[in-house]
């Protein structure tokens, strides 16, 4: 039932760089964040390592959380190596009384040689001692030189602010029905000349195996000028649509997949940034419209966007019920 559909007007698109190959699984192509939901095995050790990458690509609390780690294992270690060349190479740490009471002073010793702070209480006595120092000096100093250029890395590196709605809706259009979901950009980095990209993705069993078919879907509008407030992309489901007469069991059969591609040149940045999601069988909605985002202010001078309102929808009759 499914091949019928799809051999009527469906153009396949070849070009996606996503292998065919698939299995019963559940699992989506892309995750909700954009990224691929892929994981790599059989690399070389090192291949698999790229620390420059993760540390620009992760979290804010990770990042921080990564850096605060590293300054306490850094410092722990060196003084670690003060304890082994031994505490009377340390001057001014006649406070100290008992073991604990030493080694914390080894190790904010260590942090403040680490820093370049250096309130001379503390200071290395001995040829060992004055070395370790030293090293740790320039390890401190260089430590500080990756840890600013990552920060402005992560501060200047550019990316397409962009929220999109939870899920993509069946909804009534024109007489007929259309697959749709919005997005809208939730900073004042404006993006212009946005091209928007969708990609739908089938499995479909052929001669016994199951395999991933891509079809561009074609939509009503997939180029803006600019892009100031929430934009809806609608896909309309016609005679040309790999979603023809589809029901909502061949869709759930299929595993259907939205895959969404955004790119957009942004003015703040003066460069091209690019935004991905995906939407699964499972985050489709049969029946509904979008609520308007937008409304004029109390002295109807000036457009209100409310972002919150990115995910409501109501409830609509569809000229063909997803049955």
């Amino acid at each position: 039932m499914l091949e019928q559909h799809l051999n009527k007007g469906a153009v396949q698109n070849q070009e996606t760089g996503l292998s065919s190959n698939t299995d019963l699984s559940n699992n989506r192509i892309f995750n909700k964040n954009g990224e691929a939901n892929i994981q790599v095995k059989g690399s070389p050790r090192w291949g698999r390592l790229n620390i420059y990458h993760s540390l620009l690509s992760m979290s804010n609390w990770k990042f921080l959380g990564t850096i605060l780690l590293f300054f306490i294992c850094i410092n722990l270690f060196f003084a670690s190596i003060y304890l082994l060349i031994g505490l009377e190479h340390l001057s001014g740490m006649e406070t100290a009384v008992t073991t604990g009471e030493k080694f914390g002073e080894a190790f904010f010793f260590s942090a403040q040689t680490f820093t370049t702070v250096g309130y001379g209480r503390i200071n290395p006595v001995g040829f060992a001692a004055s070395l370790t120092a030293s090293l740790e000096a320039l390890v401190g100093l260089m430590s500080f030189a990756l840890a600013t250029g990552l920060l402005y890395g992560r501060f200047a590196r550019p990316r397409a602010y962009i929220k999109y709605s939870d899920n993509a809706i069946f909804a009534p259009f024109k007489d007929g029905t259309a697959l749709m979901y919005r997005m809208v950009p939730y900073t004042k980095n404006y993006l212009v000349n946005v091209e928007v990209k969708i990609t739908l993705v089938l499995r479909v069993e052929e001669e016994g195996h199951w395999k991933n078919k891509f079809y561009n879907l074609p939509l009503e509008v997939s180029k803006a000028n600019t892009m100031t407030a929430n934009w809806t992309i609608v896909h309309v489901i016609n005679e040309l649509s790999p979603l023809y007469q589809f029901t909502k069991a061949d869709i759930e059969a299929a595993k259907a997949e939205l895959l969404v591609f955004v790119q957009g040149f942004d003015e703040s940045f003066s460069n091209t940034v690019i935004s991905r999601t995906s939407y699964f069988f499972e985050e489709f909605i049969y029946g509904a419209k979008f609520v308007p985002m937008f409304h004029p202010n109390a002295a109807n001078t000036r457009t209100v966007l409310y972002i919150n309102r990115l995910n409501d929808f109501v409830p609509a009759e569809l000229p063909f019920q997803f049955n």
